[in-house]
């Protein structure tokens, strides 16, 4: 899938999940490029190129692994902390799968998404910040 086989998919995956879920013990958001960076040093795999949209795609790909495998546990979508640079909100692809997952309306209105973004995000660092007290 997108030129990567199911073992670098499956590495991409876990360096990006424990990524996030660092992320997601400090309160903090990431964006598509910290989080690229952060697989490359991880991994030591070529990141994307996020210049071409195949590429995009494929970081869109990876995400939805990183929610199928971390969304069972916290009842969340974790990709919620990834944003574009600059924090200004979250991805057309990160709506797409949770109306996907039957999260949120098809046709959803920006307000119900930015709503439904909030929750997301607050619920993964409520869930990690309890986590991290147990």
């Amino acid at each position: 899938m997108y030129g990567r086989d199911d073992e670098t998919w499956d590495r991409l995956t876990e360096a990006g999940l424990e990524f996030l879920i660092e992320c997601a013990r400090q309160s903090r958001p990431t964006s598509y490029t910290e989080l690229n960076a952060q697989l490359e040093r991880r991994t030591g795999i070529d990141g994307f190129d996020f210049g071409r949209q195949d590429e995009r795609a494929a970081m869109g790909y990876l995400l939805g692994l990183i929610v199928d495998r971390n969304r069972p546990e916290t009842g969340m979508m974790i990709s919620a902390l990834v944003t574009y640079t600059g924090g200004t909100g979250a991805g057309a692809g990160f709506f797409n799968l949770a109306a996907d997952l039957a999260l949120i309306p098809r046709r959803a209105s920006a307000e119900q998404k930015d709503e439904f973004w909030v929750r997301q995000m607050k619920g993964v660092y409520a869930y990690y910040s309890a986590a991290r007290e147990s």
